[in-house]
């Protein structure tokens, strides 16, 4: 199970958010550069959708396949501002992609996500906050040429992993740490669109400042 949520900033202020989140987390920043294939099920097999990863931040690419299951559902979960939903994830080989297109999987898309990623650990649950870009490929898994889908726009997911017994001090958790990035953007269930904060900017003034200043001393 795991518990989500999402939200856009723009490009000029992630450098602002990277100082911000810093500060918060307290731990090195790590870098993201993940190669991500959607497979869809053929029409033999139960419709089905996996996503191929490859950490190529590694130095030997790591392989991963996820699932995505379903949102929990209901009138309490409805009322939560973080989607929770199931998700399988599991360490593979580097054969895996032939081992999905010989039972009947055949390729939907794929991207190239690179950015930044922080993990800690707040209020007992361990959060990872990612700010990534978007990349799509001219050429068949050409990562190499990859250019940004959006280039003024990046993503940034806060998510934690949460089981039965306690998602809700989980969300409360990321409930709580979304409020520090609120002068940024905000953040809320996948495919809820809250659009660009209008403080944003002075917002990102003012962290470049204190950085600055601080930087000097």
């Amino acid at each position: 199970m795991e518990c989500v949520v999402q939200g856009i900033i723009e490009t000029q202020h992630v450098e602002a958010l990277e100082i911000l989140l810093q500060g918060l987390c307290g731990v090195p920043k790590q870098r993201v550069r993940v190669h991500e294939l959607c497979l869809k099920s053929g029409p033999n097999i139960i419709s089905s959708e996996v996503r191929v990863l490859c950490d190529l931040a590694q130095p030997t690419p790591a392989w991963s396949v996820r699932h995505i299951g379903g949102a929990m559902r209901g009138s309490g979960a409805d009322q939560l501002s973080v989607l929770v939903r199931t998700v399988t994830e599991s360490k593979v080989s580097n054969s895996v992609l032939r081992f999905f297109y010989a039972i009947g999987y055949k390729l939907d898309h794929e991207v190239l996500k690179t950015g930044f990623a922080f993990k800690f650990e707040s209020r007992g649950a361990h959060l990872t906050v990612s700010v990534t870009s978007a990349h799509r490929m001219p050429r068949l898994h050409a990562t190499d040429e990859a250019v940004p889908i959006t280039p003024a726009i990046q993503l940034v997911e806060l998510t934690a992993p949460a089981a039965a017994d306690n998602y809700a001090d989980v969300v409360a958790a990321i409930t709580s740490f979304s409020e520090y990035l609120s002068p940024l953007l905000h953040l809320s269930k996948p495919g809820v669109s809250t659009g660009i904060v209008p403080t944003a900017a002075a917002a990102a003034a003012s962290l470049m400042s204190s950085a600055a200043s601080k930087a000097i001393l």
